[in-house]
């Protein structure tokens, strides 16, 4: 599977340690990435009641470092994962392409990749490269790649 580029949000709550929580989502950036591949932003807003929250945004998108990270984020998908995915890829594709995953963020922090719905998540979001560039074929290329 190619992939145009990759996204990585979450977000840091007031009671949450931010270097806990960047530990967390380094769990999907592969080691072997320069650093100049990964665009890191922190942008800080409020929740509903005034709160403190930031959100970090995570974007790879030169084509060697979106490779990297395709090949590390299939290898952190456990056999029950990725069957989740396969029976659930029509809700996680949307029409433009973009394949949508979340993950535990505790579970993240300790190197684990868990699926999970809930909404402590790092959110991954990857935009797929098929022809033709429709959610058919993005669904093909997705099921090929984690059947592979």
């Amino acid at each position: 599977m190619r992939a145009h580029h990759v996204r990585l949000t979450t977000f840091i709550h007031a009671t949450e340690d931010e270097d806990k929580v960047l530990e967390a989502i380094g769990t999907f950036i592969p080691e072997d990435i320069n650093d100049d591949d990964v665009l890191f932003d922190i942008a800080e807003t409020q929740g509903f009641f005034g709160n403190p929250i930031k959100v970090v945004n995570v974007e790879i998108k030169r084509s060697k470092a979106v490779r990297r990270f395709l090949d590390h984020f299939k290898k952190l998908l456990n056999e029950r994962d990725k069957a989740y995915l396969l029976d659930h890829l029509d809700e996680k594709i949307d029409e433009e392409g973009t394949l949508y995953v979340r993950f535990n963020k505790q579970k993240a922090y300790l190197g684990e990749a868990e699926i999970d719905e809930g909404d402590d998540v790092i959110q991954v979001r990857i935009k797929v490269k098929a022809f033709p560039m429709k959610k058919e074929s993005v669904m093909k290329a997705v099921r090929e790649w984690l059947s592979e």
